[in-house]
């Protein structure tokens, strides 16, 4: 099957584990838990004394700001990061898949790796989305495995090379192509997710210019996760360390959601859902229901008291 990569309009609903996701009526939040020792943002929580406990923890603080999805990632994947071998990744993020499952039966898991054997272990334990930071050159078995289990998968953008002439258009090119790939590995059109791949391949200047340019991503017809938090890009813009380039993705996730991006993967979910909710409010006229007014009551006055 190869799917349609020219509609408009905002794409079909998508199921992820045991929640619908329709798209276009408001943003959703996916929440990153980084199982390495090495995480550029220094969130990662393998030097924890019990890396699993503390990873269900972090899972469960983000669920209670109000993250929809958690995303588990097992590798570093900043520059000049230590590869990590199949056995030693899947170590890693099987118990925390496992742990989180058990803690949060309903909260949809993603695993963001790029090796089959990590993909179907997480799987295995509980996980119910692929994130791959190479979705633009994925192996065909990971479509496969997509595909065979039946579980959506974001197809990033990425380079070796950080060599554009029009960065945006380069980008759509490549993730169409992918898009292509994937349907014809059997993976269902509506599980397909796409991401420019902010910080990947890309230097400063091709960042800023493809969030200046995001809205173009409509032109695919898929959900369009976004991944700015704490980036180098927003460092170098404001030569501020990780730890303080909140404000700064605060105001990537509002502008991604004006563009129509339909998922923000961050580290601080209070202050993006905050910052969505309120961006979603402007852009997409979405508001929480109103409470259910309770039901006036007559208040009698007391004997011998005049009303």
């Amino acid at each position: 099957m190869t799917p349609d990569t020219t509609h408009a309009g905002p794409p079909r609903p998508t199921r992820i584990g045991s929640r619908r996701f329709t798209w276009g009526e408001r943003t959703y939040v996916m929440g990153i838990v980084n199982v390495t020792p090495d995480s550029f943002s220094g969130d990662g929580l393998l030097g924890a004394t019990d890396p699993v406990a503390a990873a269900v923890e972090q899972g469960r603080r983000m669920v209670d700001e109000g993250a929809d999805l958690l995303d588990i990632g097992g590798e570093s994947t900043r520059p000049g990061h230590e590869p990590v071998a199949d056995d030693d990744e899947i170590a890693r993020v099987r118990p925390v898949v496992t742990a989180l499952r058990s803690a949060f039966p309903d909260t949809p898991i993603s695993v963001d790796t790029t090796k089959v054997a990590v993909a179907a272990a997480a799987l295995d334990a509980g996980a119910n989305l692929i994130n791959d930071v190479w979705g633009v050159a994925v192996d065909d078995a990971l479509l496969r495995l997509a595909a065979e289990r039946g579980v959506p998968i974001v197809l990033m953008h990425n380079r070796t090379e950080a060599r554009y002439t029009n960065v945006m258009r380069e980008v759509i090119e490549d993730l169409r192509a992918a898009i292509v790939r994937a349907g014809r590995a059997g993976v269902d059109e509506d599980a397909i997710l796409i991401d420019p791949g902010f910080g990947f391949g890309k230097t400063a200047g091709h960042n800023l210019e493809l969030l200046r340019a995001l809205a173009a991503l409509r032109s695919l017809g898929r959900p369009v996760l976004l991944g700015t938090s704490r980036k180098s890009t927003l460092g170098t813009v404001l030569d501020l360390p990780p730890e303080e380039r909140v404000e700064a993705t605060l105001v990537t996730t509002a502008l991604g959601i004006a563009a129509g991006v339909d998922i923000v993967r961050v580290h601080d979910v209070r202050a993006n859902v905050r910052a969505a909710r309120m961006a979603d409010a402007i852009v997409r006229g979405w508001a929480p229901a109103a409470p259910t007014p309770e039901p006036a009551t007559t208040q009698l006055p007391a004997e011998g008291v005049l009303p």
